[in-house]
């Protein structure tokens, strides 16, 4: 009987990022149209074995420490809600930049969810379970199953999965750091302020590529502009991809660095790679496709 099980940790994309206020804790209340990329960490259990974690992979360097990692966060927070649970080594091979808007962080504590969900025999629908990815980070709920959904509240309030056709598309991050912190503090949202309302996303009508690229350019990253002034070099990658032939549609990913551009084949997707990876050697350049499973 194995002993060794492994889940894919795909990158998560917000389409569209919202944000509708600021609650009196503190949290800002936001509506995101969010997708999942083929680029994806892997996470592996090994069981019968000391609770740990070990890190490899090309972006492994600045995963920070180990001991801080979501994916122990995300292991001891389910420990501590369900009795029994058999744990084991975790692996991390990390392929998503870090702090980049990607939420590799939370799509790797998902995985590792999910490692041990399977095997326990717990039921992903098991209110511990999301209980225990809610206590490890907002954007955790929404990677415990990564297929297309509209995320609303802080993160914790998810639609039905929702069916929107795969986008051949292209991640591009220049490498800069961009704070969290700092980018929601540009939009100077006072505590109670509120600066719309949710509810704008008819995403059941988005089962077509150009209906869906229509909505997106109707549907901003409110973030993207805060996160500009501080990282200006964001904009030159969003006009970088822009100008490659084929594009749809550029915008930043959450709160950056990472931008993504929409095209209309994946031929056109993977030339554009190219032509920016030539043109910009030091930034970090992936083709890749949004949803590819999303009609499997």
């Amino acid at each position: 009987m194995s002993t060794r099980f492994t889940e894919p940790a795909p990158a998560k994309i917000n389409l569209t990022l919202r944000i509708l206020g600021k609650r009196a804790d503190g949290y800002h209340d936001l509506e995101s149209l969010v997708v999942f990329a083929g680029l994806a960490d892997r996470v592996t259990l090994t069981l019968d074995a000391p609770l740990g974690l070990d890190v490899d992979g090309p972006t492994a360097a600045s995963a920070g420490d180990v001991a801080d990692n979501l994916v122990l966060r995300a292991a001891r927070e389910l420990a501590a809600r369900t009795d029994g649970v058999r744990f084991g080594r975790f692996a991390l091979t990390k392929q998503i930049p870090v702090a980049a808007g990607l939420g590799g962080g939370s799509a790797d504590a998902a995985a590792a969810l999910r490692l041990v969900m399977r095997v326990n025999g717990i039921a992903r629908d098991n209110p511990r379970v999301m209980a225990a990815a809610r206590a490890t980070g907002a954007d955790v709920p929404v990677c415990l199953d990564p297929r297309p959904r509209v995320m609303r509240g802080i993160g914790d309030v998810l639609s039905a999965p929702l069916d929107l056709p795969p986008l051949p598309a292209v991640l591009v991050n220049p490498g800069v750091p961009v704070p969290t912190r700092e980018v929601f503090g540009k939009l100077g949202l006072q505590k109670g302020e509120t600066r719309g309302a949710a509810g704008e996303i008819d995403a059941g009508r988005l089962t077509e590529r150009g209906a869906l690229v229509a909505c997106l350019k109707s549907q901003p990253n409110d973030l993207e502009v805060p996160a500009i002034a501080i990282q200006p070099v964001i904009a030159d990658v969003i006009a970088a991809i822009e100008r490659q032939r084929g594009c749809l549609l550029a915008r930043m990913s959450g709160s950056g660095a990472t931008c993504f551009g929409l095209f209309d084949t994946d031929a056109a997707a993977a030339g554009a790679a190219n032509a920016l990876s030539s043109s910009q050697p030091t930034w970090w350049v992936a083709p890749t496709t949004f949803n590819a499973s999303a009609r499997s």
